[in-house]
């Protein structure tokens, strides 16, 4: 790999697309502080806390949240349509006073300076399902998985932690091929199946449609 300018600690992509419904502005205005961590913590005691960075539509991360409600879960997107659809998830049209998910909690900034807060091994796990790819290679110092971020998210996890990528784009494919090749901090497993256990998202769905194949890693810090 050539060698990459550090990456710049700083927020790229949009955070607001078309505006928002009022049943949206009101999840953003009333609901959303009852879910944002860390201002609001988990109402349980979690056993692991697992950490998901952009989570799109958020099908992934309520899936898994209610799967496993001894999990604290911490869901991480800028993205305001994104926030709002997980948080109708949440608290559904007509659903009355509305509940926050005991274990569930929605972090609405720039993952990265959120993971390298986190005491050494102090996850279990972390998602990141269908990134943004920049393909462009002059973005590529932009992309999550980036040189800069494997040691960070090695030291946040604990030994035999567990870091799952999909991508369905195949320049991202490929720069995470060669970027994992380069590390010695995980043990990695690559595959083009879907693997059992994982959730499928609204954007695996998109690739399948539009005749891209998605690839899935399971890396497990050593």
């Amino acid at each position: 790999m050539t060698a990459l300018k550090p990456q710049p600690d700083r927020l790229y992509g949009r955070a607001h697309g078309k505006k928002l419904r009022p049943r949206q502005e009101w999840l953003l205005e009333h609901f959303l502080p009852q879910t944002a961590w860390p201002a609001a913590p988990f109402s349980i005691t979690p056993r692991e806390i697992w950490l998901e960075v952009g989570f799109g539509g958020g099908e992934h991360a309520y899936e898994l949240a209610c799967a496993n409600p001894e999990v604290g879960y911490i869901a991480a997107e800028v993205f305001d349509n994104g926030i709002c659809s997980l948080l109708s998830r949440i608290a559904p049209d007509g659903a009355g006073d509305p509940t926050p998910l005991p274990n569930l909690r929605l972090y609405t900034e720039d993952a990265r300076p959120l993971l390298r807060g986190f005491e050494d091994g102090a996850l279990s796990k972390l998602f990141l399902m269908f990134p943004d790819p920049w393909p462009k290679a002059r973005h590529a110092k932009r992309r999550f998985v980036h040189p800069d971020m494997v040691p960070a998210i090695a030291r946040a996890l604990r030994q035999g932690g567990e870091w799952r990528i999909a991508s369905d784009d195949p320049t991202y494919q490929g720069w995470t091929d060669e970027v994992l090749a380069g590390q010695e901090l995980f043990t990695v497993n690559r595959v083009d199946i879907h693997p059992d256990g994982w959730p499928h998202t609204r954007y695996k769905e998109k690739a399948i449609a539009a005749g891209r194949k998605p690839v899935y890693w399971s890396l497990i810090k050593r």
